[in-house]
């Protein structure tokens, strides 16, 4: 697999699903659950600021990992309220311009590992020692972006259907 390319897609796939939500609708409730198309936003913000710090972990420069603290530390539905209620305050246009810039800098970070890293097992005890770092950003964030893009997606059809 190419590390690169997995996010790069799923990223490129994201930015499609927020193409054509009217502004008015950003904030629309039920698009996942009770999720707006904003909340869903500041959910994957939240999981590209912890790749960050898992990557920034993973090449030794280690570093304060606030984000995947408060993962291993609530219940998922805790994290997850309070991920997206930290960016309640900002417009979809602040969220995510944090998601793109998080999302350059863990590009710049895929670099720094060899390919065989990528492949090895286990090297993230706590997700499976059966899977590897391709494998989690393989389901963790190009398979969670598709699962929310096709949301939105499937949002902006209804907003269609309703005229």
């Amino acid at each position: 697999m190419n590390p690169h390319d997995i996010l790069k897609y799923g990223h490129t796939f994201l930015h499609g699903a927020f193409d054509g939500v009217p502004m008015s609708e950003w904030e629309t409730e039920g698009v996942c659950g009770i999720w707006s198309t904003k909340d869903i936003l500041s959910h994957l913000t939240s999981y590209e600021l912890m790749l960050e710090e898992i990557l920034t972990g993973f090449g030794q420069a280690g570093g304060d990992t606030p984000v995947l603290t408060e993962m291993f530390t609530l219940p998922p539905d805790e994290f997850n309220a309070s991920q997206v209620g930290q960016r309640k305050g900002k417009s979809p246009q602040e969220v995510l311009q944090e998601l793109d810039d998080t999302h350059a800098r863990v590009r710049k970070l895929v670099g720094q590992f060899a390919p065989e890293k990528w492949r090895e097992n286990g090297t993230l005890p706590w997700y499976g020692e059966e899977y590897s770092l391709d494998d989690f950003i393989t389901y963790s964030y190009y398979g969670h972006k598709r699962e929310h893009g096709a949301q939105i997606n499937i949002f902006k059809d209804s907003l269609k259907a309703r005229g």
